[in-house]
């Protein structure tokens, strides 16, 4: 590969938005495809990116020479362009959740064992200044308990999202990078307990509340509680309060903070890269020793995510994926 890294988009929605704009400015970066099923959002963005457009990426990944792909798709549309993806040889960029369920996922995921592909997935937050230095302060301590939450108005919009079989719901489509974080913050979650319930939001299949207990191997515990009936100017999520010794650890995006006061927990200087910059660099070098979130590491977000829902479906504790990966 030369020093400009060639890219096909899969979806060209909201979220692939994102990255086009992010992708846009790196310089040795080129957008060379983009497809969507939905031929106008397929040629916009096509025309804003001096792009070629597809309506199917299988067409896209014949005629256009790649060097990797970003796939950023409804939850329950993940399966098949990832595989046809690796089918190609390529390396692939894909947003969270991974999967609508874990057989899929585990398809993936052995497909890219097998070829050893480069993957990353949109777990965004763990690539944040708060993340590295709460994690590296965190390290070596006894953490005793986690409570993260998810509280907002998104089950108010329209759409796929609101639709229990093509997103899962909130705690999968949505509170998984509030999960994702306290696995990466606090460790493996290895079984939970979740009562969730539609109290507010009656024209959706989706819980609309929820409360998850959560047992981490360590021996610590923790909940997640969930909402998306609240109104859409409400937006409180992706919040983690972590309890060790006698601590408390308020962890968020931009500013985390710790009482009683440690002078030990601090934001450094160090200069950060955003997850586009990690994969894009990644792609161009080989070195894959800065992405934080690959595919398999995100499949175990989603299993927990997973089990929340068949926990909340019988009303028993359930045990985190099933299987080892």
């Amino acid at each position: 590969m030369g020093d400009e890294v060639r890219l096909g988009f899969i979806g060209c929605g909201g979220n692939a938005s994102g990255h086009l704009r992010q992708v846009k400015q790196d310089p040795t970066a080129r957008i060379v495809a983009v497809c969507d099923v939905a031929e106008e959002a397929a040629q916009r963005a096509a025309a804003e990116h001096g792009a070629q457009a597809f309506t199917h990426h299988k067409a896209m990944l014949d005629a256009c020479k790649l060097d990797a792909v970003y796939i950023s798709i409804p939850v329950f549309a993940h399966g098949e362009p990832e595989l046809d993806v690796l089918d190609a040889g390529l390396p692939f960029f894909v947003e969270k959740p991974v999967a609508i369920s874990l057989a899929i996922a585990h398809r993936v995921a052995a497909r890219i064992r097998k070829s050893k592909s480069l993957t990353c997935v949109g777990y965004q937050l763990r690539y944040s200044q708060s993340a590295r230095c709460t994690k590296a302060f965190l390290a070596g301590k006894t953490i005793g308990m986690a409570v993260g939450r998810y509280l907002c108005g998104t089950g108010r919009g329209t759409g796929w999202l609101r639709q229990f079989a093509q997103s899962g719901g909130q705690i999968v489509e949505q509170a998984t990078h509030t999960l994702d974080m306290m696995r990466y913050l606090c460790g493996e979650i290895v079984e939970v307990y979740s009562a969730q319930a539609n109290r507010t939001l009656k024209d959706i299949d989706c819980y609309d509340h929820g409360a998850t207990v959560l047992k981490f191997a360590s021996g610590a515990v923790g909940c997640l509680t969930t909402c998306w009936a609240l109104d859409n100017s409400v937006w409180d999520a992706n919040i983690v309060d972590i309890f060790f010794d006698r601590y408390r650890l308020t962890w968020n995006y931009q500013a985390p903070s710790i009482q009683p006061a440690n002078e030990a927990f601090k934001l450094d200087d160090a200069p950060m890269k955003t997850i586009d910059q990690v994969f894009l660099e990644a792609v161009r070098t080989g070195d894959r020793s800065a992405i934080l979130t690959p595919y398999e590491d995100a499949v175990k977000s989603l299993a927990v995510s997973l089990a929340a829902n068949d926990s909340a479906r019988d009303g028993s504790p359930k045990r985190v994926g099933g299987r080892e990966l």
